[in-house]
Parts: C-alpha cells; sequence; structure tokens
C-alpha cells in the first residue's frame, strides 16, 4: 500500500498542509484538512440542508455496519462515555442483569455506569490486558441464568488489545443473551458485520476511526431495541427512544445539535468512502502500527502485548528500564519534533501508548520512530530495554 492519502480536493495544496502536530492519541486525532474546512460554515438545525446532513450520516454509517433494514443509527450529542451511558439506560431493562467483561479502564467504566444507573450487573474482570475467552463467557452464562446481556469494549485503548469478539459474540447467542459492543474505537476500521455478530446494540463516536472532530457519537441498534427503550431511559437527554423517534419523525435532533461537528463528519465520511472505506481504513492502521512496532523494537522497547493481540488502534509499550528515562522528558522531546504521544494507563506495569489511526500513514510512523531515537538519544539512553522486574510483571499478567 502507497503511504499516500489520496482523496478529492477542490484546492489540492490543502493536501500538503501538516497539522502543528499529529495527535498519536486513541482520539481525538489528526484529521484531513477538508474535514476541518467543513466546520467553517454555519447551519441552521432546523434547515432541510442540515437534516439531510444528519440523513446521510445515519445511512453511512448504517451501511458500514452492513444492514440497513433490520438495524437504525441515532446519534447523540457528547462524548463517547455519554453514548455509552444512553444505550445502557435505554436498551438494558431495569430488571435485567449484564455480564460485564473488563480488562481494561473502559470495562471498569461501564461497570461503574451501570451502578449509576441501578442496574445489576456480574463482572468478569481479566485484569489489565488478558482478553476474555468465549469458553469461559460460556461457563457463566450457562450457571447465571438471571443474566440477559454481555458488553464487550471491542479495542480496550487503555492497553491497546483488540478483543475476540467473534467468539464472545457466538457464545452469548448461543446461550440466548443479547450482546453490547463498546466499539468507540474500532468501528470503522475492524470489521464489525453485523450478519456474523448479531449484536443488540452497538456504539462508537465521530472523532475515531471515520477521522471526525469530537462532539458526538452514535448507536446502531436493532429498530426493536429502540421501539422497547420507550419510557427506560432515567434522563431527559440521554433518552435513546425518544432521539431515535423524533429524528424519524422530524429528520431533527431533539436538543440543540454540534451542527459544525456533523458537517465535518459528514465530509470525513465522504473521505472515508472515496478511500475505500473499512478494508482500506484497516490496511491503513495496520501498516501504520507494524510500522511503528517494528521500528520501536528495533530501538529496544518491548510492546505489552503479543503480536496476536495488537490492534491496529493504538500501541502500549513498556517504559525503558535506564534510570535516566522520565516519561514527562520524552514525552515533550515528541511534541517539539511534531508527536503527541500517550501516557500509560496500566496498574501493573509502567508503559505509555502510541495511536495508530488519524490522517496519516506509513511514512508518518518512520518519522515518529526517528524522533523517538532522537529523544532517546537526547536524554542520554543508548537502549530502550525495559527493566527485568516490567517484563517479569507482564508475563505473569499475562499468564495469570
Amino acid at each position: 500500500m502507497s503511504d499516500t492519502i489520496e482523496h478529492t480536493s477542490r484546492n489540492p495544496d490543502d493536501l500538503l498542509m501538516e497539522p502543528d502536530h499529529y495527535l498519536l492519541t486513541p482520539g481525538p486525532l489528526t484529521t484531513a484538512p477538508q474535514t476541518r474546512a467543513a466546520m467553517m460554515r454555519d447551519w441552521g438545525s432546523w434547515d432541510q440542508e442540515f437534516r439531510d446532513l444528519t440523513a446521510e450520516l445515519r445511512g453511512a454509517l448504517l451501511e458500514i455496519a452492513g444492514n440497513t433494514t433490520v438495524y437504525d443509527c441515532i446519534p447523540m450529542q457528547g462524548s463517547g462515555t455519554f453514548c455509552v451511558e444512553a444505550m445502557l439506560g435505554s436498551i438494558v431493562p431495569h430488571d435485567s442483569k449484564v455480564l460485564v467483561l473488563v480488562n481494561g479502564a473502559y470495562g471498569q467504566r461501564i461497570v461503574k455506569t451501570l451502578g449509576y444507573l441501578g442496574r445489576a450487573c456480574r463482572v468478569l474482570d481479566k485484569g489489565d490486558f488478558s482478553p476474555p475467552r468465549g469458553p469461559e463467557v460460556a461457563r457463566i452464562l450457562a450457571e447465571d441464568a438471571a443474566i440477559t446481556h454481555v458488553i464487550v469494549v471491542h479495542c480496550e485503548t487503555s492497553s491497546g488489545i483488540l478483543n475476540p469478539i467473534e467468539e464472545i459474540a457466538a457464545v452469548t447467542a448461543a446461550h440466548g443473551r443479547k450482546l453490547l459492543i463498546d466499539s468507540m474505537s474500532a468501528f470503522g476500521a475492524v470489521n464489525l458485520d453485523i450478519e456474523t455478530l448479531q449484536y443488540e446494540a452497538m456504539v462508537s463516536s465521530a472523532n475515531k476511526c471515520i477521522e471526525g472532530v469530537p462532539g458526538f457519537g452514535f448507536i446502531i441498534a436493532r429498530k426493536t431495541a429502540f421501539e422497547q427503550a420507550e419510557g427506560r431511559s432515567h434522563s431527559l437527554s440521554l433518552d435513546l427512544h425518544e432521539q431515535w423517534r423524533i429524528m424519524n419523525t422530524t429528520g431533527q435532533w431533539r436538543f440543540t445539535p454540534p451542527t459544525h461537528v456533523v458537517a465535518a463528519f459528514v465530509e470525513a465520511l465522504r473521505l472515508y468512502m472515496a478511500q475505500g472505506g473499512q478494508p482500506a481504513r484497516l490496511e491503513r492502521y495496520t501498516a501504520n502500527r507494524d510500522t511503528l512496532v517494528a521500528g520501536m523494537q528495533a530501538l529496544g522497547f518491548e510492546t505489552l502485548l503479543g503480536e496476536q493481540w495488537l490492534s491496529p488502534i493504538i500501541v502500549t509499550f513498556l517504559t525503558p528500564g535506564h534510570e535516566l528515562f522520565d516519561f514527562r522528558k520524552f514525552y515533550d522531546l515528541m511534541k517539539e519534533k511534531g508527536f503527541i504521544i500517550y501516557p500509560g494507563k496500566l496498574t501493573l506495569v509502567d508503559s505509555f501508548r502510541i495511536g495508530c489511526i488519524g490522517h496519516f500513514g506509513p511514512d508518518v510512523m518512520k518519522r515518529v520512530v526517528a524522533a523517538a531515537k532522537e529523544s532517546l538519544a537526547a536524554l542520554d539512553i543508548p537502549h530502550a530495554a525495559p527493566s527485568a522486574a516490567s517484563l517479569a510483571a507482564r508475563d505473569a499478567a499475562a499468564l495469570a
């Protein structure tokens, strides 16, 4: 695959413009010049042109998901967490019990949200980064008949693991339970085929793999799930049934929409489709990851996860064991060179993260590796190998 991202523009010079910094995070991320430019117009939220943008947005997302008859798509104002809460508060009945598969911060946040909502849950906690597997989910479902729903984070970005969604979906369906998916950071790049996975509802966000900007997320769910959610929500503003009903009746959002963000997202969707859609997006992000990992390993860095579990979204690296390494100084040096990286979010080992998603290709990742090499040299660190203690802690956790 070429390192160049190709798409059309009225002004080809726009494509040569580099951002002040590349955001190597799991979102917000680096966007295309056309996406940013789309925010330069004001929109009336009631105007037919804006309603047309909303309709285009919903239709395109359903096309990416792969089903436009049984499922529907509803955008919701706010961050991704707003949308996860809207899904849980609207789709899950009050007398239900949810099995939450936890292997990172975002699974833990789901448990906390269910507590706020007063929904019963059972937790399968796999620690910082071990994957929940189909057989253990099946055992829990077999022994606990009260469980009605299973929820899993598709890509847990606190470690970068891509959870085995297919086997989890298979055992959930086999036991007659309903599957909910937090695909915040994976939808649009990693295939999430409705016909294969048969999930009840899925949630994602504008500022992830479609490469839009922050401001809203969206829920793709069975139409029956939206219908049955009537009167269930704990919240006026996060009521998915009402958002769905009003949007399908009038074409409008219930409350003031993030108009500029919607316009930017529609432009990002058009670029996404022109570039080849989900397969092309996955190919580019995978090439980004592979280029990054190979280059960082050549400097002595070690990944937290084995190759099988590395997502094309974000990669966690163990902190170098050298006594002179200081992440804050390393971060500042990388930022001076044009790259904003991400601190770690693990409890067992010191680490940091580098995102692979955004409007750039492997050529930029080569520059990231070069910047890391220069930053290590500036810190007088000859090799980035982690400490023996970090390696031991990582391997022990993986075995557990």
